[in-house]
């Protein structure tokens, strides 16, 4: 408070008890804020853990199958049966609110409903482990975009969860310690002020009172 210039006047008094309700309130509001911040982060941020660990495990069984497919056949013919895609996948970018932060929602659409046309290449001059690792590849595709969702949810709820914490910080520990301060202070300069006045004008009826008894004292002694 000693950095803070407060004028001591009832409407600057006013003025500061209604800070003090509003900083009060909206203290209030961002921690229930901060607090589901955190619950939905921690939320996300175990199903982020468990889609790594699903999508990773995926993307193994999919590089253990190529590694495997491409031992047992031929390089050019690997090459000829994977160098045209078959299946094609559009993504639309959405989003959703969660306590005022736009996360991001992922929704795909394949360009045939037919589970079998993921596979580029005839089957005559192909193994089975390479059919299992483009299978591999398709059934984690959700997986992935989940992740990729989840991870980028987790990013933006951690950045607001900070600055909603810093807010919250400023609010308890400046503001409104800040606020409290400056009405304790007027409330007392005022208290002050009164009791001066209240000194003055008692010492003005004592004077009256004075000038008023002299005053008789001389007239009846004029009297006499």
């Amino acid at each position: 408070m000693a950095n803070v210039v407060v004028n001591p006047t009832r409407m600057e008094l006013t003025r500061l008890k209604k800070k003090l309700v509003t900083a009060s309130r909206g203290h209030k509001l961002l921690k229930d804020k901060r607090d589901e911040l955190m619950r939905q982060f921690l939320d996300m941020a175990r199903e982020n853990m468990e889609l790594r660990k699903k999508v990773e495990a995926g993307i193994k069984a999919a590089n253990t199958g190529f590694v495997i497919a491409k031992a047992g056949m031929n390089e050019q013919t690997l090459s000829t049966a994977l160098m045209a895609p078959k299946q094609e996948v559009r993504i639309a970018l959405g989003d959703r609110n969660v306590m005022s932060v736009d996360i991001p929602v992922y929704d795909y659409k394949t360009k045939s409903a037919n589970s079998n046309d993921i596979y580029s290449y005839g089957f005559a001059f192909t193994s089975g482990e390479l059919d299992d690792a483009v299978k591999s590849l398709s059934d984690i595709l959700p997986d992935m975009l989940r992740l990729a969702e989840v991870e980028k949810s987790c990013q933006m709820l951690a950045a607001e969860i900070e600055k909603t914490r810093r807010r919250v910080n400023a609010l308890e520990h400046v503001i409104i310690p800040e606020t409290r301060e400056g009405i304790k202070y007027i409330s007392m300069k005022l208290d002050e002020n009164e009791r001066s006045t209240q000194v003055r004008l008692m010492k003005v009826k004592d004077m009256m009172l004075e000038e008023a008894h002299h005053y008789k004292e001389h007239q009846f002694e004029h009297a006499q």
